[in-house]
């Protein structure tokens, strides 16, 4: 990747999960320490922003102590700090970004400011079969279901994303309405695997028209209808949820064949959150394997929030001597496009 060694230090706190992670560019990931959030925010059915700030603080600093210790290396052994600058909360950022810039400052190493979404696009160069550029990228989460164009790091260019609901949201969203504990995606999709795939059928919304925007809300509603018509026992609740998952299943790949054929390019990745749907995974495959080509994610860990990716993404950037600051500089909004690319 480059010729001179250089170890980063990742953080990550733009919602819920407080990562820390040592890349090295010669010998990959060294250390990944993750804490969730998790049943901090159950109670509540989703994340309190004041609670999230408030873990992060309380959990930051021994993360990166642990992966120090995880990587057996001490502060003069890393080059530089990299951190989730946005989009996110903005509280939980300030954390980050705080103690990022004040361990830069102390151990005198340039810190840069890490998109999130760069982060999750990046993750499957985490792997050792990664893709080559040119790619389509299915970024997918709670917050964000876009379709990109990546001809190279910074490179990026939108081709659609969701106008309402991002899939994440909707699988949360009817997970609460069909009476699933927090975080209700993962639960969902776990329920779906026992239902019936012929007792309903879900629309299969913004698929009948051209285009590569999509929405999930109407399919949230057409959930919620069908959830108040029904009876209310486990089974149909199962099928409830294998009608949902196929609908947004089937929707998000009839969007990436329409995108590979615009853009003419023969790789897909697939990123974020929900690229760790087994359902999606599959059917991606089998959909790329028709095509002579395939598809690429990250290992089920790194498809959430964590501070591997932001390590990675932000040792690209400071190898190719991206401009960097100490000034503490959060975004809670950041479209990918105003990133610069990286120049090799």
């Amino acid at each position: 990747m480059m010729n001179v060694n250089m170890r980063v230090l990742g953080i990550e706190t733009s919602c819920d999960e407080t990562g820390v992670a040592i890349y090295d560019s010669k010998h990959g990931l060294l250390a990944n320490q993750l804490h969730s959030q998790i049943a901090l925010h159950a109670d509540y059915g989703g994340v309190v922003p004041e609670l999230a700030s408030r873990d992060h603080i309380k959990k930051l600093v021994p993360l990166v102590q642990a992966a120090l210790a995880e990587a057996k290396l001490s502060a003069q052994d890393i080059n530089g700090i990299a951190y989730t600058s946005g989009p996110g909360l903005v509280g939980a950022l300030l954390v980050g970004a705080t103690v990022a810039s004040s361990l830069a400052y102390a151990w005198k190493v340039p810190a840069i400011a890490v998109h999130h979404l760069e982060g999750h696009l990046l993750a499957p160069m985490l792997e050792d079969n990664s893709p080559e550029f040119p790619f389509v990228a299915l970024l997918v989460s709670g917050g964000h279901t876009q379709l990109i164009s990546v001809t190279g790091v910074g490179e990026y260019t939108l081709l659609g994303e969701s106008v309402d609901d991002a899939a994440g949201e909707a699988f949360d969203k009817t997970a609460k309405l069909l009476g699933l504990d927090y975080p209700g995606g993962a639960m969902l999709s776990k329920l779906a695997c026992q239902g019936n795939a012929t007792r309903f059928h879900f629309p299969r919304p913004m698929t009948d028209r051209p285009g590569l925007d999509f929405s999930f809300s109407g399919l949230k509603t057409f959930a919620a209808n069908t959830v108040y018509n029904s009876a209310d026992d486990q089974q149909t609740k199962a099928d409830i949820a294998r009608a949902f998952e196929d609908a947004v299943v089937d929707t998000l790949i009839i969007k990436c064949k329409r995108a590979l054929e615009k853009t003419g390019f023969n790789r897909l990745v697939i990123a974020g959150g929900v690229s760790a749907n087994l359902t999606l995974r599959q059917e991606l495959i089998k959909m790329m394997k028709k095509r002579g080509s395939r598809v690429f994610f990250a290992r089920p860990e790194f498809c959430t929030d964590n501070g591997a990716m932001i390590a990675y993404a932000g040792l690209l950037r400071l190898s190719a001597k991206i401009d960097t600051s100490l000034a503490v500089s959060v975004k809670a909004r950041w479209p990918l496009s105003d990133l610069p690319p990286v120049i090799r």
